[in-house]
């Protein structure tokens, strides 16, 4: 499949000058877009710059409202208006391996989307401390169970989509800003009769700049995530009129 992989930035200029090789590399043939929200350090100017030495990479400069949300639709959207079959998320803060990136595609040609789990057998978070590792299981266990996601890190990044299944959820229907968009997404996939699958990943701490993550979007996500699953339960309860 012809496949582009999406990449969100915000200063992010330490990672890149690593990322974008290696994701060469595990990727060949694959094209790479960058998608800046006008980060300050010169994120897009060195993604471009790397662009010109390794190929098929671009840059999207995002001003205005910003969030990885709208940067990920963003993306997307270049995507799918190029006719792309395939169409992979990745963070740019080398908490994603590009090495998995051949096994996320590979498991594309069976599903429609296919997540990079940290939560099935081979998977695994080696450096997150209890607190962190217990708030992202229990964050998983109740946004999968409340919306009946029939995968185990509804919260990964890291993921794989068949631009069909991108177009049939509408990505202008779809409403998150933070990390929830994630979330959103999976179950918009399932809802629209879409097939999951996932796939082991090793994911590693950022080793340089700083966590987009706060408590802000972690409530967002679960805010949203109790909502859809009310909405589905009374869908469920109360019979549709005619």
């Amino acid at each position: 499949m012809r496949a582009v992989i999406v990449i969100p930035t915000y200063e992010e200029a330490a990672n890149v000058k690593v990322l974008l090789p290696r994701v060469r590399a595990a990727a060949p043939e694959a094209d790479v877009v960058v998608v800046d929200d006008a980060s300050p350090d010169g994120t897009a100017d060195l993604a471009e710059k790397l662009g010109e030495e390794l190929g098929r990479i671009t840059v999207l400069r995002r001003e205005g409202a910003r969030g990885f949300g709208a940067a990920v639709r963003a993306g997307f959207a270049w995507a799918l208006e190029r006719d792309y079959e395939a169409v992979v998320g990745m963070d740019a803060d080398l908490s994603h391996d590009p090495a998995a990136l051949p096994s996320l595609l590979l498991a594309l040609e069976d599903a429609d989307m296919v997540v990079g789990s940290r939560y099935v057998p081979g998977g695994a978070i080696p450096h997150w401390p209890a607190h962190r590792r217990a708030l992202s299981h229990w964050g998983n266990r109740y946004a999968t169970a409340l919306l009946r996601l029939p995968v185990s890190d509804a919260t990964s990044g890291y993921r794989a989509y068949r631009a069909s299944a991108l177009r049939a959820v509408d990505l202008d229907r779809v409403r998150a800003t933070g990390y929830g968009f994630l979330v959103e997404m999976a179950y918009r996939v399932t809802r629209t009769g879409g097939r999951l699958a996932e796939v082991p990943i090793v994911f590693e701490d950022r080793e340089r700049g700083g966590s987009k993550m706060s408590g802000r979007i972690v409530a967002e996500a679960m805010a949203l995530v109790t909502l859809w699953g009310a909405r589905d339960l009374v869908r469920r309860v109360v019979p549709p009129k005619g």
